[in-house]
């Protein structure tokens, strides 16, 4: 008896989800569904990855040199061997490369967002509902970061991080420093929105009642306005995610992000590169469509639940 009443409460807010209008625009866009069916579909493959993927290519024991160079869908001239998107030069097949980078990308930029997120609802809900010297003190600080190109941040914090790490523990942490590195990057943009949100409803009748409840300011921050303020967050952070994996994929092109051990798409463009000109593409082009398809895809997403969360566009 007492599971019927959870259940009935289960499908109505489901019901209520697909009878939403923002479900209904979804529906009707063929691009957000599109969008997003091509990012689930890369999403899964790549937490499925150890299932998916032909090899292990970080495996040194699974690795063959003599299957180095060979092209897509074309047997190797010395064991005979096939694949579908090819090998790098140790041999690598590109395929599982591919997957195995695309975890790593989706893993630094997911956790890269969750942090600007955290860090720049924190601020903005700091900055907005205190005022004064606190919010002169955050937006002002905010202000000198936008002056800076967020590139050029990430790898100033990614070389003072990785400076101060011991060296025997440079690699296993260079996927923690690379997401330290482009979130403290990227909080301004949640910060400067969520602080305007804020300024707009700590001034409604609600929080006013709240305070005359004797409600903490902690509390009406976290439980009143937090709430209110959320829709423009997530679309910031569906775009963001965009731009983390672009980031990451730049530093890692560069030599300063994902180490050789763990590739992400960036370090796999960066060894495609060097055999591009020697006819080798498929090392090079692969790993940057996928790459590119991921982002356009995040993108495309984000562009939607903007026009979505936007009423003055339904």
């Amino acid at each position: 008896m007492t599971d019927l009443p959870v259940k009935a409460v289960e499908k109505s807010r489901l019901r209520v989800f697909l009878d939403s209008d923002v479900f209904y625009m979804f529906k009707k866009s063929p691009v957000a569904v599109v969008s997003a069916v091509v990012f689930g579909a890369l999403l899964l493959s790549a937490i499925f990855a150890p299932f998916i993927a032909p090899t292990n290519p970080f495996d040194p024991a699974s690795l063959n040199l003599m299957n180095g160079f060979t092209g897509p869908m074309t047997p190797n001239a010395f064991t005979g061997e096939s694949f579908l998107l090819g090998t790098d030069d140790q041999g690598r097949d590109v395929f599982s490369t591919i997957l195995y980078g695309m975890r790593v990308s989706l893993f630094v930029g997911v956790t890269a967002v969750l942090l600007a997120m955290v860090l720049g609802i924190t601020l903005g809900l700091i900055s907005g509902y205190v005022g004064g010297w606190t919010e002169t003190i955050i937006m002002r600080t905010a202000d000198v970061q936008l002056t800076f190109p967020s590139i050029l941040v990430a790898m100033l914090i990614f070389g003072v991080a990785k400076g101060i790490t011991p060296v025997e523990y440079r690699d296993q942490m260079a996927i923690w420093v690379l997401i330290l590195a482009i979130g403290l990057s990227d909080w301004v943009q949640f910060a400067r929105v969520v602080r305007g949100a804020t300024m707009v409803e700590k001034r409604k009748e609600y929080v006013e009642a709240a305070r005359l409840i004797g409600r903490s300011p902690f509390a009406i921050m976290l439980r009143h306005i937090l709430p209110n303020v959320l829709s423009p967050v997530l679309v910031i952070a569906t775009i963001s995610l965009a731009l983390a994996i672009i980031a990451e994929a730049t530093l890692s092109f560069l030599g300063v992000g994902a180490p050789a051990t763990q590739p992400s798409l960036g370090t796999l463009i960066r060894i495609g590169q060097g055999f591009l000109f020697s006819g080798e593409w498929w090392i090079l082009l692969f790993p940057a469509m996928t790459l590119l398809i991921l982002a356009l895809s995040v993108n495309l997403l984000g562009d939607w639940l903007r026009d979505a969360l936007n009423p003055r566009l339904r």
